[in-house]
């Protein structure tokens, strides 16, 4: 029944796609209306240009500063700013490529960033970074995931930050067991057994098994088995034996050593509960931090994930977020100026100062704010460290979301509860991405 849904969307897909085409080849074709289908300007780069943050409300504050700075350097270019809620940004893109009205810049990551290019509304930007003052300063794991999540290998925004996936733990707990920090996986389930007394209700973990868990139960599984790719061929490597393996370890923590809760714990439910109580550890982000420094101050660390015992990191890649130009943009050359001074050294270090997450600006990452925010300048140290790979999620598979989260979270679910086998989960998970890459390599 799934795939087949998945079959009529991708159809519906391919017919609306079609519509945008006809309608924008007579109807909007160079008149400024901003449809997918507009070639756009170089333009005089002056004047006024439209900016569409991805979340809105919640960094419309620090953009409001960039912008000003901006302006103050080029007095000529104004940015018109326009806040978009990240729960609704996919579809407002979605309906602006159709109907008209795209931005000339606006924030592109890369868990969207396929959908919006393949329906042509990007510009690749590889020749203007190979030009410009960004040459060579922006992190290059990030411009991989940029360049894997498009599907043709293209860089089709100007990476500004990242999360990284961080091990929080209680240094209180830790130090009275004289537990060493988790730093390896051995070291970890060494902890996690140690500071669980169920009696007393104390767990050494929590784990998430409720919205958002697959990305997070598979970055513990590749982070032991240590496969470094997410493809072996046309096949995924996600149900390798190794990973399997992996998986049944990581999910043999529920109930012995987590709560029972653990299997409807969404972040919020699960930061709140690791926050409140006497577990242990949690894996989340470093966007938890605020939560954890407002309810345990002094008491807590944050670490990238453990390591393998050689001092190997493997994880999943995490969302990039980026700034994109539209092709349909009538003054890109001034959109373009833009994009390259919020990616520059001050402004970009800036934003992220103010996000807590880590620089995509090589310069920015060192400076001093990184270096006095433990977690931050350990992510930054992680995800530029030699030892570190990561594998990259196919982002750019349209089918990608749905078999990710609505199609596989219930299932990861049944194995937390001993109802599914986690090669059952994995070989379901397995197939489905196979049929998504073989549906995906036929139309590319």
């Amino acid at each position: 029944m799934k795939s087949s849904i998945r079959r009529r969307r991708r159809a519906a897909t391919a017919v609306a796609l079609g519509s945008v085409l006809a309608l924008t080849a007579t109807a909007c074709g160079d008149d400024g209306s901003g449809g997918a289908g507009g070639k756009g300007t170089e333009g005089s780069g002056k004047g006024t240009i439209t900016f569409w943050d991805n979340n809105g409300g919640v960094r419309t504050d620090i953009w409001k500063q960039i912008i000003a700075d901006f302006e103050k350097k080029y007095p000529d270019i104004k940015v018109k700013y326009v806040g978009v809620p990240a729960a609704s940004v996919q579809s407002k893109y979605d309906t602006a490529i159709q109907g008209g009205g795209l931005p000339d810049v606006g924030g592109v990551g890369t868990a969207m960033l396929a959908e919006i290019a393949a329906q042509g509304a990007l510009e690749p930007l590889d020749g203007r970074i190979s030009k410009s003052s960004l040459n060579g300063k922006l992190n290059e794991k990030f411009l991989e995931s940029v360049k894997s999540a498009s599907g043709d290998e293209k860089t089709y925004t100007v990476p500004t930050s990242a999360n990284n996936g961080t091990l929080w733990y209680r240094t209180d707990l830790f130090g009275a067991a004289e537990l060493d920090a988790p730093t390896t996986w051995t070291k970890f389930y060494a902890a996690a057994g140690k500071l669980t007394d169920q009696g007393k209700n104390r767990f050494g973990y929590t784990i998430r098994g409720g919205e958002g868990s697959i990305a997070q139960a598979l970055d513990a599984t590749y982070g032991q088995s240590g496969i470094t790719s997410f493809w072996n061929g046309e096949k995924t490597t996600v149900n390798d034996p190794k990973n399997v393996a992996a998986l049944e370890k990581y999910v043999g923590l529920y109930k012995k050593d987590t709560p029972s809760a653990d299997v409807n714990n969404d972040f919020t439910k699960m930061v709140a509960q690791w926050d409140s109580g006497t577990i242990g550890m949690l894996s989340h982000n470093l966007g938890s931090y605020a939560n954890h420094e407002k309810a345990l101050s002094g008491k807590f660390k944050g670490i990238p994930n453990p390591t393998l015992d050689d001092g190997t990191r493997v994880q999943v890649s995490n969302p990039v977020d980026g700034l994109g130009l539209f092709k349909s943009g009538k003054n890109k050359a001034a959109a373009w100026k833009f994009v390259e001074f919020a990616a520059s050294h001050e402004a970009n270090s800036k934003w992220n100062r103010t996000a807590g997450q880590v620089p995509a600006n090589t310069e920015a990452a060192q400076d001093a704010w990184v270096q006095a925010s433990e977690p931050t300048k350990l992510a930054a140290e992680a995800l530029n460290g030699a030892s570190t790979k990561i594998v990259q999620l196919p982002y750019y598979l349209p089918d990608w979301n749905t078999i990710s989260k609505a199609d596989n979270e219930p299932n990861f679910q049944k194995v937390l509860l001993g109802k599914l086998s986690a090669k059952e989960f994995l070989d379901t998970l397995a197939d489905q991405i196979n049929k998504a890459q073989a549906d995906w390599k036929k139309n590319h």
